[in-house]
């Protein structure tokens, strides 16, 4: 009889052991076929996100990297504006820093990204009186945009105002603070800045509203032009003044730099 208690607690020991390495554990129940599916459905969509990413950020950095050296043959905007919208579109005329006037830079900086030449491509108080503006409306109205992210979404993205458009912006701004000087992201704006239907550029700007180089504007014709920028679609120089918004910019640039 000790015999028999002793051997059924020595496999009662034995199989305690099994369980607890896990030999004997039950087999996990079968998931069901939804549970299958929605679990595959999330490794597609998780892998399609990283493939995604790494496809995108490879791309434009090195695009970016290419415009240390080069000027862009055309800008995902440029294309979109000519292909989608339907428009003609001018001739771009690249420009370099040289021949932009000393002015015009001054302007520009002044009333677009006070603070361009400090920060590493975002300016975090714009971008959060941004965010908040834009949750007070219920859409993405506004984006608190620096000289950087606007050169970001000019080269790369289509002008549709979302928060994905915005996410992907920035990816692109990191890389030109990174990659590009800041006179060489400024270069990259007058020469592909939206300045109206079609018109790319402060050289094609001048040319088309004034019939001269933007060597040959002076410094009321400069302002104006600046001054267009936030909304070069609706209005053009000869037009600003129906906007109040556009007036006052017009009038600061003229009150800092002419009179």
């Amino acid at each position: 009889m000790t015999i028999i208690l002793f051997n059924r607690a020595i496999r009662r020991s034995t199989r305690a052991l099994r369980i607890e390495r896990g030999d004997l554990l039950p087999a996990p129940k079968p998931r069901s076929p939804l549970v299958r599916a929605f679990y595959l459905a999330s490794r597609v969509a998780l892998r399609s996100v990283v493939l995604f990413h790494l496809w995108y950020v490879g791309v434009t950095a090195l695009v970016v990297v290419c415009f240390a050296f080069v000027d862009p043959a055309a800008t995902t905007l440029s294309m979109y504006r000519k292909y989608v919208d339907g428009w003609k579109v001018t001739r771009p005329i690249p420009i370099s820093m040289a021949r932009v006037p000393k002015t015009a830079r001054r302007m520009l900086v002044s009333v677009e990204d006070s603070t361009f030449f400090s920060h590493h491509g975002i300016e975090f108080e714009a971008f959060q009186r941004a965010i908040e503006i834009n949750q007070q409306i219920g859409r993405p109205m506004y984006g608190g945009s620096t000289l950087t992210m606007q050169t970001a979404r000019t080269l790369f993205l289509v002008p549709f105002k979302s928060y994905l458009r915005k996410y992907l912006e920035l990816i692109v701004t990191f890389e030109l603070e990174l990659f590009l000087p800041k006179e060489r992201i400024l270069e990259l704006y007058f020469s592909w800045a939206e300045w109206g239907k079609g018109v790319f550029g402060i050289e094609a700007a001048s040319r088309k509203y004034f019939g001269v180089s933007v060597t040959r504007l002076d410094p009321t014709q400069t302002a104006s032009l600046i001054a267009v920028l936030s909304s070069p679609i609706r209005f053009v120089p000869s037009t600003l003044a129906k906007s109040r918004i556009l007036s006052s910019r017009y009038e600061f640039l003229l009150d800092r730099y002419v009179r």
